[in-house]
């Protein structure tokens, strides 16, 4: 007859070999079914092998007896575990809401909600109130409660103009007229300016491991380094983009110049029966609809190059929907995310190397010119433009043709 010791350690090796293979049912039932074969004692012989809880091996006896099985697919009962701690502390749900519901954020007809408090603050205020909660529980109730972290999302774009669904029927009309006749429409805008210098840039990028780049602590811009000013010419049917940045001011005359060198390098060689130009820009800004250098300059290029250009501009707030924000620079952005921009000629080599998966084409140059801020376009200077406003908001849709035609 083996002692007690001898069988806790037969049955623990058994255990030990059988329970990676077993859930909570199947333990129950196995230890049970070893107790039984034991015979009297075999409960506690059972309990000191595996660690298994008295009452645990006597459930698993009475459902090998047919007198309390789970349903079938269950582990428990009804009913059975552990209560969560909404269960034992019905206020605390509440309270939690209670602390969030000041700060919610969003939409109020949109279910999904989100607050503006870190768990570990909630939970220490919850404690305070005498409930017993910590942050991963306070998670876990506000993911329930259809709350999730977010971040901020331009969406507010004030108020809206009576006509600007109807501009941007008309903007996308002449965009396809334009383009039928084989003719260019560009949309224009200019980027984000960007301080050079060994600064943070926001994003990451694959490095070896435990070797971040390193960078300036504050981002105090440095005078000798100065700004980088990307303005975009964005070509809407063939995909292809021509950045030039700009190192003095972004002016309107800094904005035609990058027209210019659009056409020096690419547009001379697209187009080659050019006629006409569609630019399709914001209603603010160094190319904004109320701009007088903007038209002036516009003029002297229609003068130049003996072509109509038409401008449409989109309404005020809405800058958004222009192609060069989303088709050029968020891709822009996404390329050097993790990288300092360190001089202009690291700008503008990696706006010259961002590509996309639709074949986004980007050719960039630097304008090393110094454009004036502030000049001043007078009354009689704008009666000399050959400007022709179009019938529907020509304050926003206008044509300047040439004032003479070139002779060869």
């Amino acid at each position: 007859m083996q002692d007690a010791a001898s069988i806790v350690k037969w049955m623990r090796e058994k255990y030990e070999a059988v329970v990676p293979a077993l859930d909570e049912l199947g333990r129950r039932r196995w230890a049970a079914a070893e107790a039984r074969s034991l015979g009297y004692g075999g409960i506690t012989l059972v309990h000191q092998a595996t660690r298994l809880a008295v009452g645990t091996i006597r459930r698993g006896l009475s459902e090998l007896q047919a007198k309390d099985a789970p349903p079938t697919g269950r582990q428990r009962r009804l009913g059975g575990g552990r209560k969560t701690l909404v269960e034992k502390d019905p206020q605390l749900l509440p309270a939690l809401l209670a602390l969030v519901e000041p700060e919610t954020r969003g939409d109020p007809m949109n279910p999904l909600r989100w607050t503006c408090k870190s768990t570990r603050t909630l939970a220490a205020e919850l404690k305070r109130q005498k409930h017993r909660v910590s942050p991963n529980t306070v998670r876990r109730l506000l993911k329930r409660e259809d709350y999730s972290l977010q971040g901020n999302r331009k969406t507010q774009e004030g108020t809206d103009h009576p006509d600007r669904d109807a501009q941007f029927r008309h903007i996308n009309a002449r965009v396809k007229h334009v383009q039928r006749r084989g003719q260019p429409a560009l949309s224009v805008d200019t980027k984000k300016k960007e301080v050079l210098g060994n600064l943070k840039n926001s994003g990451r990028e694959w490095r070896r491991k435990k070797t971040p780049r390193k960078v300036k602590t504050h981002d105090f811009p440095d005078p000798q380094k100065g700004k980088a000013i990307p303005y975009g010419v964005y070509d809407i049917q063939h995909n292809e983009a021509f950045v030039s940045v700009g190192i003095s001011a972004d002016t309107a005359e800094f904005s035609v110049a990058a027209l210019r060198c659009w056409h020096e390098k690419l547009g001379r060689q697209r187009y080659r029966q050019l006629t006409r130009i569609l630019i399709t820009a914001d209603s603010g800004g160094s190319n904004g609809a109320r701009n007088r250098l903007w038209k002036w300059e516009l003029q002297r290029l229609a003068d130049e190059w003996n072509v109509i250009i038409e401008v449409c501009h989109f309404p005020p707030g809405t800058s958004k929907w222009n192609k060069v924000e989303h088709r050029l620079f968020c891709h822009i952005t996404s390329n050097w995310r993790g990288k300092p921009l360190t001089d202009y000629q690291v700008v503008v080599s990696l706006i010259g190397s961002t590509t996309t998966s639709t074949g986004l084409v980007v050719h960039a140059q630097l304008d090393g010119r110094q454009y004036v801020k502030g000049r001043k376009i007078t009354n009689v200077e704008m009666a000399t433009l050959n400007l022709k406003p179009h019938r529907f908001h020509g304050e926003w849709n206008y044509e300047i043709h040439p004032r003479r035609v070139r002779e060869d």
